[in-house]
């Protein structure tokens, strides 16, 4: 291990000269030059093979000094070198040969808008390899980005207590040391600190010596971690506490605030479980000796966990499992999270994109692991069938003309933070998921084993993970998948039947989906090789990959679903009598086709392709007991089409018919969980009485009624899987009494975790005097300031003209509690559900008062909004009429 101790300013600086002609020339560079076909801000005169870095943090006065050791190859003579650095004042800097010389001092300048400290030597430095020392200081934030500090209560005594930590994507690590922080530049990292004796001090590696400095503090040395990107270092200090357990040679650890117990046993239960299935899965063993998932309180508008190597940062509440307050949405949410970091392992820390185009390798790849590890595990979650959900989210937004390709040019790091959003994540999940069926699952492991193997500690672009499952075997996927990657938008299939002598004649055109741009898409849509599984009315399968328009000739009549098993990428307009047929049929399809088909149904209908009659039909047809997953989301659909509706008279007919299809099921499952039942039943009861309980189901409010009132008497009354559930239906309609006593009771909790769950509820009412008291408690001292962001976002959720105001009336206040990357998108997401169409033009007056990079977000809402106000008259008129016609 390489490690250098932090030195002041004068120490550094000392027996510097300015350099003669005649210093010792150093030998050739050992490294060599960053490609020119890699995308980077910096200029490519130097390159970094290892850092050593060490900090000093005053965690009460939010300062820290630091001293960073950077070994790096210089490939022509150069009089500067540019390091990435934000917010750091650099007091000292030296370079040396690293085969011998004198050290010579650097001046130090700032270029603030590239983010950047440009370091200059009195004279040019020849070619070679070099070792460069910089002290510095610089802030610690109150925001979770670079390096920061969260606030929370002692779980047990309620005392404030705060711990340190990091998020360095992207592209913060610049805030933590100077450095080459792009993905590319990849070196190794020795971490040392200087922390509190008493604390707990962790960072992507083991420790390997801790010193008492004998002054309350102790100085500590973690090992040295493999080649990775800086935006994947992590560095952590509090008052915690590890529960851990060895698997496969690795020490897989939770890490959570002191007093967290046995609330960290489930996620390290899962974390050992799914280890050693990627360890097999990508043939590639985990290559670090620790794996810690480390759970820390508060919360971000940007993200709930962070991959960081050997370090995973999670907030709490995505990690903790308190039986209290965690609820079944909740417990699945941890174990998805958690596989979907682990992933992240391989996927992004060990293997790394060249540059954020191809962020999706990072977040599909995951997106997509997760759900295949949970699928193994917890098959009776039916992960499977509810990642239509995911697609549609995905199809959602690639629809609208803000959307994007899934591989994205970006010049800039700030340009790349705006791709962390449903396409990378969830249309790049669905993408591999078509691919996998496409190959054939042992093609396309093999072909990802290949690629982890060719690439390890190394940086790749989309064309080499195509380049290795073709190696592996697979045939005709480069041009399908470049399709899909490459242009964005969504493929619609055409299909029509007619059917003599017993054969079915199917016709498909292709053409494109939109939400918001029909006319434009139909006169010139993309073109995609579109791969399908069509199932023919004897259920026998028949793969096809449209290219343009085709007639295919099937066995049978009946009904013919085009993309069974909704394992592929495309929208189906069926023609009507196909759509009766499938309808018809629904009850008999397997979990995934019926739930694709009702969602895809409705989609069309949103879109005008199609009017809402049959899709209703075919959401009404979801038999009552079929799969539980696929149930909850028919309710939640139907949730959605009753917030949709304005009128009092319709919205109570759509609550009856809801009532009348699913209270029976709800009754079979009752209002508590039952031993022995799966967690899909528990879930689903948890959506049954949440929908239920918020379009006034008299049995459904009046249990919730009773249980709020026992609280008065028993703080733990609630306590369980639906104690959210429960308060949230009482929160909707509550009294000026019943708010208060939920106020008193959100902020007596001193558990961080019980607060994020509890303090929200303070902002739910429907009753305009108690929203605005909420808005006015979200900015006092009484919450903390992530609460306080809740609470704006959930009183937005029913008044949105009421919070977008106080907001930007208060902008001042709420500026400083934002995310920087997170501030121009949350103004105009507390105004999007808004009725008024004067709220578009207010947003859209706000959006031109950002600078045109900052408008990404803001155009997105924008577009939902116009799309809302477009679609919404006439998406009443057609449900209000089905529903008069029943």
């Amino acid at each position: 291990m390489r490690f250098i101790t932090a030195v002041s300013a004068a120490a550094l600086l000392a027996g510097c000269a300015t350099v003669p002609s005649a210093q010792a020339a150093p030998t050739g560079p050992s490294l060599a030059p960053l490609p020119s076909s890699i995308t980077s801000e910096l200029p490519r005169n130097a390159r970094p093979s290892h850092y050593a870095i060490e900090v000093v943090p005053d965690a009460e006065n939010l300062t820290f000094t630091g001293t960073v050791v950077i070994d790096l190859a210089v490939f022509e003579p150069s009089k500067t070198i540019t390091l990435n650095s934000v917010g750091l004042t650099v007091s000292g800097a030296t370079i040396v040969p690293q085969a011998g010389g004198k050290a010579i001092a650097l001046q130090v300048s700032y270029d603030e808008a590239k983010e950047t400290a440009i370091f200059t030597a009195p004279e040019a430095i020849g070619a070679g390899d070099y070792r460069m020392t910089v002290a510095y200081s610089g802030p610690i934030g109150r925001k979770p980005s670079g390096f920061f500090a969260l606030d929370y209560p002692d779980k047990k005594t309620g005392e404030s207590k705060r711990a340190l930590g990091t998020q360095f994507e992207i592209p913060d690590a610049r805030e933590f040391a100077p450095m080459f922080d792009e993905p590319s530049y990849k070196a190794t990292f020795d971490v040392s600190a200087v922390v509190p004796a008493d604390q707990m001090a962790l960072s992507n590696m083991p420790v390997t010596s801790e010193t008492d400095l004998g002054d309350g503090t102790k100085r500590v040395v973690f090992a040295t971690t493999p080649k990775m990107s800086s935006y994947l270092l992590f560095f952590g200090v509090g008052d915690f506490e590890r529960l851990a357990q060895t698997v496969d040679g690795t020490s897989v650890g939770i890490v959570s605030p002191t007093g967290s117990g046995e609330t960290a046993r489930y996620a390290l239960d899962e974390a050992v479980e799914v280890l050693p299935y990627y360890n097999d899965y990508f043939g590639v063993k985990y290559p670090l000796p620790k794996l810690d998932n480390i759970g820390m309180p508060g919360s971000s508008q940007q993200f709930g966990a962070m991959e960081n190597w050997g370090a995973i940062f999670t907030f709490e509440d995505n990690l903790l499992v308190d039986p209290r307050t965690t609820s079944p949405d909740k417990l699945k949410y941890i174990h998805t999270a958690l596989a979907h970091e682990m992933a992240h392992q391989w996927f992004g820390d060990l293997v790394t994109m060249a540059w954020w185009d191809d962020l999706w390798l990072n977040e599909g790849f995951a997106s997509w692991m997760e759900s295949k590890a949970t699928a193994k595990f917890r098959p009776d979650w039916n992960t499977q069938v509810g990642k239509i959900n995911s697609r549609e989210a995905a199809m959602g937004a690639d629809a609208m003309r803000t959307t994007h390709p899934i591989v994205l040019t970006s010049e800039t790091a700030s340009e790349a933070d705006e791709q962390f959003d449903s396409i990378a994540y969830s249309k790049g999940e669905t993408i591999l998921t078509m691919f996998e069926d496409f190959v054939g699952e042992d093609t396309w492991r093999n072909g990802i084993r290949g690629y982890m193997k060719a690439h390890a500690y190394g940086n790749t672009t989309t064309d080499d993970l195509w380049r290795a499952v073709e190696q592996a075997g697979a045939k005709g996927l480069v041009d399908i998948a470049k399709g899909y990657t490459l242009q964005s938008g969504v493929p619609l299939v055409t299909a029509s039947v007619t059917c003599a002598n017993g054969r079915t004649s199917l016709t498909f055109k292709q053409g494109q989906f939109s939400r918001d741009q029909q006319a434009e898409v139909a006169a010139k849509p993309n073109h995609w090789l579109v791969p399908m599984t069509i199932i023919a009315a004897d259920g026998s399968k028949h793969p096809l990959v449209l290219d343009g328009t085709t007639t295919i000739d099937l066995p049978g009549c009946g009904a013919v679903n085009v993309n069974g098993g909704q394992l592929s990428y495309f929208r189906t307009l069926y023609s009507h009598d196909m759509l009766m047929q499938l309808t018809a049929a629904l009850p008999s399809m397997a979990p995934r086709d019926q739930l694709g088909l009702v969602r895809d149904n409705l989609a069309l209908a949103a879109a005008s392709y199609q009017d809402y009659d049959p899709a209703l039909d075919m959401l009404l047809a979801v038999p009552g007991n079929a799969n539980p997953m696929v149930v909850e989301t028919s309710v939640s659909q139907w949730s959605s089409l009753y917030d949709v509706l304005n009128d009092e008279g319709r919205k109570a007919t759509l609550a009856k018919l809801v009532h009348d299809t699913y209270s029976p099921r709800l009754a079979a499952l009752g209002f508590d969980s039952r031993p022995g039942e799966s967690l899909s039943d528990a879930s689903l009861r948890a959506e049954l009485i949440g929908d239920l309980g918020k379009m006034g189901d008299p049995a459904v409010v009046a249990e919730a009624r009773r249980r709020f009132a026992l609280l008065a008497k028993d703080r733990t009354a609630l306590d369980g899987e639906l104690k959210g559930t429960w308060l949230s239906i009482v929160a909707r309609n509550a009294t000026a009494e019943d708010w208060e006593f939920l106020r008193r009771y959100a902020l007596a909790s001193t558990d961080s975790v019980e607060r994020k769950l509890l303090v929200p509820y303070i902002g739910a009412p429907k009753d305009d005097a108690l929203a605005m008291k909420a808005l006015e408690l979200a900015l006092s001292k009484d919450v903390q300031p992530d609460e306080g962001l809740r609470i704006l976002t959930r009183v937005a959720a029913n008044h949105a003209d009421m919070a977008y105001e106080f907001a930007l009336a208060h902008k001042a206040q709420i500026d400083p509690m934002l995310d920087d990357s997170s501030r121009s998108g949350f103004y105009p997401r507390l105004g999007a559900s808004s009725d008024d169409p004067a709220m578009l033009e207010k947003v859209k007056a706000l959006r031109d008062s950002y600078p045109a990079n900052e408008r990404v977000s803001v155009n997105r809402t924008i577009a939902g909004m116009e799309n809302r106000f477009a679609t919404y008259p006439r998406i009443r008129e057609q449900l209000g009429a089905w529903l008069a016609s029943r």
